[in-house]
């Protein structure tokens, strides 16, 4: 599976552009999930080379950066199952993601 096709490259805006935006107003564009674990990663933002800035909901609930790179090389054992990008989801503020709500 493509982890980051060119349709949400092109939606995904640059890192610090919604900067000023409230974070409850900040939009998700893509979501990766740990299907062996519990982690999902919410993308907001996209250097256009590997890092993302967005929401970790992993041991804790934080915004910050993650890479590309390193969600690409994760390979869960004994599955060997690796991070994955749902295609079911929709861009959506972040106050409107079920899973999120009561939580930022």
């Amino acid at each position: 599976m493509m982890m980051l096709i060119k349709e949400i490259r092109k939606r995904i805006p640059k890192l610090y552009e919604t900067e000023m935006v409230p974070v409850l107003e900040k939009v998700v564009v893509v979501k990766f999930f740990d299907p062996c674990g519990s982690w999902t990663w919410y993308a907001v933002e996209f250097d256009q080379k590997d890092t993302f800035f967005g929401l970790v909901d992993g041991l804790e609930l934080e915004w910050g950066y993650f890479s590309l790179g390193e969600l690409k090389s994760v390979k869960n054992k004994p599955f060997g199952l690796g991070i994955e990008r749902d295609l079911y989801f929709t861009p959506k503020k972040t106050k409107n993601i079920d899973r999120l709500k009561g939580r930022i």
